[in-house]
């Protein structure tokens, strides 16, 4: 049940397709998202609590990704009916070119200026 209330969300499913190529600093997902900080952390909180993410801190830093092959089951299964269902859908391309923008920034600075609005 977790795991679909975590999916019923576009701004979740977008989350989980940005991490496909690796993890992530919160602050690069809320630049990604460009939601509040807040809102962004409920929807990790929400992916993660479902198993769909796992998590490191390193500093003040903490930083997602996607579970690896250890993941049970119905989370790998879920991840990957996800990643089939939406790989041409035109969002989700936009996406992909607005993150390639966000990595050439560097993380530090993101969020510093987060901090600063």
């Amino acid at each position: 049940m977790a795991v679909t209330k975590a999916l019923a969300d576009s701004n979740r499913v977008r989350i989980l397709l940005a991490l496909r190529g690796g993890e992530l600093c919160v602050c690069q997902l809320v630049e990604f998202c460009a939601l509040a900080p807040s809102t962004v952390s409920k929807h990790l909180s929400i992916l993660y609590q479902a198993g769909l993410l796992e998590s490191r801190k390193t500093e003040r830093w903490v930083y997602y990704r996607l579970p690896g092959k250890q993941a049970p089951a119905v989370v790998r299964g879920a991840l990957h009916w996800v990643m089939a269902a939406l790989a041409g859908d035109a969002q989700i391309l936009k996406d992909a070119n607005r993150l390639k923008t966000i990595l050439k920034q560097d993380p530090k600075q993101l969020c510093q200026n987060q901090l600063k609005k």
